[in-house]
């Protein structure tokens, strides 16, 4: 089994961002995942905790980024979906760091359905991003 590791290579964890976002945001204008590609890795990365898993080849794979006592970020590179790895980081970030809270874009049903099956429930909606870009967010709360 892959071990969880903290992590800090950025241009990495950004390109596994960029795969994921690319397998499961369909939502996003290719210029906002433009946007939100350059800010990353330079304004996003660096004000969380970042952890995560290598794939077999040992590069990264997936992984999770946690602060303010929630969950920020969570992807998995498109060919490792459905090994587990997401599974796990959640469960590390629920049952070693104590956190119940997750903001998902409500256009992302894959996500949505995951946090739902790790008993994740919406207490909240905001009609656009933290950026002010249009596409909402849905908080969730896990009891």
């Amino acid at each position: 089994m892959s071990v969880i590791e903290r992590c800090c290579d950025y241009e990495s964890l950004t390109a596994v961002w960029y795969a994921s976002v690319r397998a499961t945001h369909d939502f996003l204008t290719k210029e906002d995942m433009e946007y939100y590609r350059q800010r990353i890795p330079r304004d996003y990365m660096p004000h969380v905790e970042l952890y995560a898993i290598r794939d077999w080849r040992g590069g990264w794979s997936s992984f999770i980024g946690i602060s303010s006592g929630m969950i920020e970020m969570l992807f998995v590179h498109p060919e490792e979906m459905g090994r587990g790895h997401g599974s796990r980081l959640l469960r590390f970030a629920v049952e070693e760091k104590g956190l119940r809270k997750v903001d998902v874009n409500e256009q992302n049903k894959r996500a949505l359905e995951f946090y739902q099956k790790h008993g994740f429930s919406v207490v909240g909606r905001d009609a656009t991003d933290g950026e002010g870009k249009p596409y909402p967010i849905l908080h969730m709360l896990k009891a």
